[in-house]
């Protein structure tokens, strides 16, 4: 059953709905998140009927508020800024490669002792509208550790970029990187960047055939795979998705490569939405011809579940580097 927002001319499913009719029922919204009840006009071709039905819409600000769910959140930028800042100190090779003209068209390349293994690209996050990767360097260390070269790309933020010019700024990092580093490809990315990561494995991706077969296994970690609910989010005031933008955005919506290696990982902690898409785009893809794991890890929350990238032991890291 669905109901129809008539001011941004949407179609929303009704939750938990009670409708005893056979025929489809429709109405508009009168309160922003939250309808307890709606009069609804069913439409039988000839006979029009007027009744109740009782349903709680989803709150979908409430899906997607990470932070306001995991306490001491306020903190954690400033926590990202001074741990990527001290992590940075440390190093004694790290590189900033440009990919493009734009201000924030650049990379972020942390390399390891001797001659890389491959390359692991990670995608930080920030609902395409937050950070940048100088607060995550740190996640760098398991796989550097363990002998690759990781790449973590900038991007333009929203609202002065959109999604589909974000997902295009990635995969081009993603090429120039592949220049920079031979041998085997691995990419990552958490909450946006695991959309990005997932979408530059689409058989529509800018990515050329070459670097396909580079790529060994993509990793996303709390990924947003299905862009559809943020249109109902005070969130797509900047990020200005339409409907067609937000399906044709969507990983979950799109053919992966054949024979594709991904691992969609998320914490059993998360918010309900996040572990959804998780097990929906493990289920699709799997579907597609794609070799497909899906994780929960357990007592983890949208940002606790990426601590485990700083250690080249974790079973996080473990994990990301399996490419046998």
């Amino acid at each position: 059953m669905f109901i129809a927002d008539t001011r941004k001319r949407l179609w929303v499913p009704l939750y938990n709905a009670k409708c005893y009719s056979s025929v489809g029922c429709y109405a508009s919204i009168t309160d922003d998140f939250v309808l307890k009840t709606v009069q609804l006009k069913i439409y039988t071709g000839f006979i029009h009927v007027r009744l109740s039905c009782e349903t709680i819409m989803r709150n979908w600000d409430d899906e997607f508020a990470n932070m306001a769910h995991v306490p001491g959140s306020d903190k954690l930028q400033a926590y990202w800024a001074a741990e990527g800042s001290a992590y940075r100190q440390q190093l004694n090779s790290f590189e900033n490669v440009p990919y493009g003209s734009e201000s924030r068209e650049s990379i972020d390349l942390v390399l390891p002792v001797g001659t890389p293994k491959g390359l692991v690209v990670f995608v930080h996050g920030g609902y395409w509208m937050r950070t940048s990767p100088s607060d995550w360097t740190q996640l760098a260390e398991g796989a550097r550790a363990q002998g690759w070269a990781v790449a973590m790309p900038g991007y333009t933020l929203a609202p002065d970029a959109s999604i589909a010019h974000i997902t295009q700024q990635v995969q081009q990092a993603i090429v120039v990187a592949s220049e920079a580093v031979s041998g085997p490809i691995i990419l990552t990315g958490h909450s946006a960047g695991g959309h990005l990561v997932a979408r530059a494995m689409c058989t529509d991706s800018d990515l050329p055939q070459s670097i396909i077969e580079r790529i060994k296994h993509c990793m996303p970690i709390s990924g947003v795979f299905d862009l559809r609910p943020l249109l109902w989010t005070a969130m797509n005031d900047v990020l200005h998705l339409d409907d067609a933008q937000a399906i044709a955005a969507s990983p979950v919506l799109c053919r992966p490569h054949s024979q594709s290696r991904c691992t969609f990982w998320v914490g059993a902690d998360e918010r309900p939405e996040f572990v959804r898409q998780n097990r929906l785009m493990a289920i699709m893809w799997d579907g597609l011809s794609a070799q497909v794991t899906q994780f929960e890890d357990p007592g983890k929350h949208h940002f606790s579940v990426i601590e485990g990238l700083r250690d080249p032991a974790s079973d996080l890291t473990t994990a990301l580097l399996k490419i046998d």
